[in-house]
């Protein structure tokens, strides 16, 4: 969970005129390209240990070596993904605070008064509209979240469209006052999946994030195994699911309601196929 500091370091920055200001001129002298380059030397190395305790990070399930920068730390691999594996649970892609909302008929789903159309992320208008009814399943991951994220199911991986874009923040001060997921630097990809039909799963970078980093391309692919990584910081995974093809948990449903986070890990079951 985000300290009281960050939160507050948010709120400036993007709940008022001279916060906002601010965000524009870090963007337009490329001051995230800075931090990245920073967090991927040496001279980062101080950074983890205090990183670690500011935000309560267990190590257990990852290999004990000697990090090269705080970079190379924060991109660590778990000696194992761990997920349910039954064929009718649908899995969290990645560990996250998660969201879902409804696709309405036309398209448009919103986030924290922004309006979004699949379209807006998804750079091609047949596969968006066939997203119409469905679900949007939003994974804010926060810094304490591991940052790689696994296949939902058993399928083809296609390719992978890249689309360049800003860094805003992904924390739900900024999704108020920015359209961030239509701005943002994302990567969008379909899925092919054998019990869930196709998807669509969409990349976001935010902040400091200097990468998006996927592994697979245009092959099938397992249940669980690792899809890929996000580099460096706070980050989100938007999952386009079409209708009548998964239903969330009961409890999760019931959590969800009222538009709070709930949060999830990476593995873990939060839906079935309907009528299961």
């Amino acid at each position: 969970m985000e300290r009281d500091g960050s939160n507050a370091a948010m709120r400036f920055l993007y709940g008022n005129p001279v916060g906002r200001a601010m965000i524009e001129v870090m963007l337009a002298v490329k001051a995230p390209k800075v931090m990245a380059w920073y967090l991927r030397t040496p001279f980062s190395k101080g950074m983890i240990r205090r990183y670690i305790r500011k935000y309560d990070i267990s190590m257990k399930g990852y290999p004990r070596v000697g990090y090269r920068s705080f970079s190379d730390f924060f991109e660590r691999r778990k000696i194992r993904n761990s997920f349910d594996a039954e064929q009718d649970h649908f899995i969290s892609p990645c560990d996250g605070h998660l969201s879902a909302y409804t696709i309405s008929p036309d398209s448009i789903f919103a986030i924290k008064g922004s309006n979004y159309r699949v379209s807006d992320l998804v750079d091609d208008e047949t596969l968006a509209e066939s997203f119409s009814g469905g679900q949007a399943l939003v994974f804010r991951l926060a810094p304490n979240d591991y940052h790689h994220y696994c296949f939902i199911d058993d399928g083809i991986v296609h390719k992978h469209h890249f689309r360049e874009g800003q860094l805003h923040s992904v924390q739900p001060i900024a999704l108020a006052n920015v359209p961030v997921f239509r701005v943002n630097r994302r990567v969008w990809t379909l899925l092919s999946t054998e019990n869930f039909g196709p998807a669509v799963q969409i990349e976001v970078g935010a902040l400091a994030v200097g990468g998006i980093v996927n592994e697979r391309e245009n092959e099938p692919v397992k249940k669980g195994e690792t899809m890929g990584h996000f580099s460096l910081m706070g980050s989100t995974i938007v999952l386009f699911i079409e209708k009548d093809r998964m239903e969330l948990l009961p409890e999760l449903t019931a959590a969800l309601s009222g538009g709070v986070e709930v949060p999830v890990k990476m593995g873990q079951w939060i839906g079935k196929k309907p009528g299961e």
